[in-house]
């Protein structure tokens, strides 16, 4: 398997410019490198994300889809260049309008009103539906496969049936609020605060499920990520309710560790640092210690 590193997703870049007669990404600047390569063309106004497995060209094609969905309805969305994914030795390429340089860093208090447009939303229309469930845990395979060689076979072994412990937890959920339309990864991270306001990002797990994971999301990362008590107040406050007082926040909470953990091993080949930040993450799983500091890889 060909190792996606910053020089394989230039040259998939270069192939898909070719293909789509867009100039050559020569000085391109890259933004991103994780589930995608995010690259600024530079001229034209664009952005590329690059897709890190042949197997993300379908969620890459929804994406978009549902980009045009959600700023058709109001939401305040990146907008597509393209009007599909380019295929690059089976690697999507997606292309979108640059967004203006921010006034600020986005900020907890930015994301809960965006949050609250997307929940109202009814079920969009095909295309983009239908969108499928928010499953956070199916990629574990993949991301743990990344890693083969690299990772303590029993590293892995202990986070696949991890997974599946709330795989079947999840399944027996009673949500508080009605399913529906959910981001998927609903990051102070994912907004981009331009000249006329707060812009939601990374549309590429928007799902139709329970919208408690958006939710736990930001719960999770004041506990693990350090996101200070003020500013998970400041989000509960703006969108209206906190998820913690759901009986079902710990399956949820726990499932998304389990994929947050797993998701680091695809970094670890030939990074020291990612290799750290597993061990970090898996060491704490396995000990029960909610409370460890992991750090954004």
């Amino acid at each position: 398997m060909t190792a996606f590193d910053e020089g394989r997703a230039r040259a998939l870049l270069a192939a898909a410019c070719r293909a789509a007669d867009l100039p050559a990404p020569d000085g391109a600047r890259l933004l991103a490198l994780g589930e995608n390569a995010v690259l600024d063309l530079g001229g034209p106004a664009v952005v590329a994300k690059v897709g890190r497995a042949p197997d993300l060209l379908p969620r890459a094609a929804r994406e978009v889809a549902v980009a045009d969905w959600l700023d058709g309805a109001g939401i305040p969305v990146v907008r597509p260049f393209l009007p599909g994914p380019v295929s690059a030795d089976g690697h999507p390429v997606t292309f979108w309008h640059r967004l203006p340089p921010a006034v600020r860093p986005a900020r907890s208090a930015d994301l809960a009103p965006l949050l609250r447009a997307l929940h109202a939303l009814p079920a969009p229309p095909s295309p983009p539906a239908p969108l499928g469930r928010r499953d956070l845990l199916a990629p574990v395979d993949r991301w743990l496969a990344a890693a083969a060689g690299h990772i303590d076979p029993a590293d892995a072994a202990y986070l696949r049936a991890r997974r599946e412990t709330f795989v079947t937890a999840a399944a027996g959920l009673t949500p508080h609020l009605p399913p529906g339309i959910v981001h998927g990864d609903a990051l102070p991270r994912n907004v981009h605060v331009g000249p006329d306001g707060p812009v939601l990002l990374d549309l590429e797990n928007v799902s139709d499920d329970l919208r408690e994971h958006d939710l736990v999301v930001l719960a999770l990362s004041q506990d693990r990520y350090g996101v200070p008590a003020e500013e998970y107040r400041a989000f509960t406050d703006g969108y209206g309710w906190d998820v913690r007082d759901w009986a079902g926040f710990a399956v949820l909470r726990g499932a998304r560790e389990t994929a947050s953990a797993a998701w680091v091993a695809q970094h670890v080949p030939g990074s020291p640092a990612a290799a750290a930040e597993f061990r970090r993450r898996v060491d704490s799983l396995r000990n029960g210690r909610t409370s460890v500091r992991w750090y954004p890889f």
